[in-house]
């Protein structure tokens, strides 16, 4: 089949990927002239199946309450007189009951882990570099009750099948060395081995090449307009400038921007930008910075060492598709990390991002056809993007291609 894949983010190009792997013609649009521009521009750079708890749980609300009025807040609710967003906060709450947590907690990790085994997969086969690097996640923690927490959560993931394990203050140091530099108290942590970091940007772009080696087409500079419908099926996407693309199928991979393409459609997503920030530090002989990706859960705070640079990022704001930065929150994270790495950086080389990450109520993606036959979608992501793309796209492949998935597809379908 020919099929247009919408997007060409990390989700996007990996779904391409795996699309062409499969026999099928791919064409890839996106309105930046190169891939990986926007979302998947300047992530936290984790393969992080650990990450699994979404931000929905029983300790949500109260933390959420507490935050109230902090511009700081790791989460930060603008209010907005928009009712997909009060619609989307309701599911949100609802999304917080223990039972509801437990069962995306274990379709997170799921595709996670299956997609951490695809990338692994994938780099074998192709030699990609992307500046990753293999030694596990450690999340630590400088508050007794959220390290508490995190034991429980970790049984818990272990009955998944996540290799995450407990930690004391000791053994957390030995892990990473350069904690022992920090302003602030470590009280323990968590560490999977098998997790894993490199940048998402670079991948993206590698793996780019290799799809125009394989036959993809890019349309690279070409927004989308609108998709046209007929009988049930869609039949072609209208790009800026009046050209219409025709394919047998379409997959829409345009993470927070999804909702708006497929508003005229009559599809309503449960999907909301969340904007995330991150800071790259540049490092320089003699800085002391950590080589083991970190998680700072206390601040929802990711660092992963990048090559020679420090990627601190994390965080969300519910602001509309506004992504501009906001000074007092890239403050906070710049604030955290010199806390953390006193000796990592120069406070004048360091660059700040802000992308808008496609958030679900219960940070489970939405992965398969709709009810148009020919149109699927492969979105919703959260702050997993790039930990869940290789999976996504492989499952995505399958759908298309008629073949059984080798996970069960209904957690993640759209409807």
């Amino acid at each position: 089949m020919r099929v247009a894949v919408l997007g060409a983010g990390v989700i996007g190009v990996t779904a391409a990927w795996y699309l062409t792997e499969a026999g099928h013609e791919v064409v890839l649009v996106d309105r930046q002239p190169t891939p990986a521009q926007e979302t998947s521009f300047a992530n936290g750079g984790q393969i992080s199946a650990s990450h699994a708890e979404p931000w929905a749980n029983p300790a949500a609300p109260l933390k959420i309450l507490r935050w109230l009025g902090r511009e700081d807040a790791p989460l930060l609710w603008r209010w907005r007189a928009d009712p997909d967003q009060w619609s989307w906060g309701l599911r949100f709450l609802r999304e917080c009951a223990a039972s509801r947590t437990r069962a995306n907690i274990a379709a997170i990790l799921r595709l996670s882990l299956y997609s951490r085994t695809a990338l692994q997969e994938l780099r074998r086969m192709l030699g990609i570099e992307y500046d990753h690097l293999e030694r596990g996640i450690l999340h630590f923690y400088s508050s007794q009750c959220e390290f508490e927490r995190a034991i429980l959560q970790t049984a818990l993931m272990r009955e998944y099948g996540c290799d995450r394990a407990v930690k004391s203050t000791a053994e957390c140091l030995a892990i990473e060395p350069s904690l022992t530099a920090s302003r602030l108290k470590i009280v323990g942590g968590t560490y999977t081995a098998g997790d894993e970091s490199g940048d998402a940007c670079l991948f993206t772009q590698e793996l780019a090449k290799h799809c125009a080696r394989c036959g993809v087409v890019f349309r690279s500079g070409n927004a989308i307009d609108s998709l046209l419908h007929e009988a049930g099926n869609i039949v072609g996407a209208r790009l800026q400038g009046g050209e219409v693309l025709v394919a047998d199928a379409y997959v829409v991979a345009l993470g927070s921007y999804t909702p708006l393409l497929l508003r005229s459609l009559g599809i309503k997503l449960p999907l909301i930008p969340a904007k995330g920030y991150s800071a790259t530090i540049p490092l320089h002989p003699g800085d002391i910075a950590p080589t083991v990706s970190l998680i700072d859960d206390d601040r929802k705070l990711v660092f992963s060492r990048l090559g020679n640079r420090l990627r601190v990022a994390g965080t969300a704001e519910f602001a509309g598709y506004d992504t501009a930065l906001n000074p007092v929150r890239c403050a906070a994270l710049l604030e955290r990390a010199q806390a953390l790495f006193p000796q990592a950086g120069r406070r004048d080389e360091i660059k700040f991002w802000a992308g808008l990450r496609p958030a679900t109520p219960g940070n489970v993606p939405l992965i398969g056809r709709t009810r148009y036959s020919n149109l699927f979608l492969n979105t919703g992501h959260g702050t997993l993007g790039w930990t869940m793309a290789c999976g996504s796209g492989r499952l995505l492949a399958d759908l298309i291609s008629g073949r059984t998935p080798e996970i069960n597809a209904a957690e993640y379908a759209p409807d």
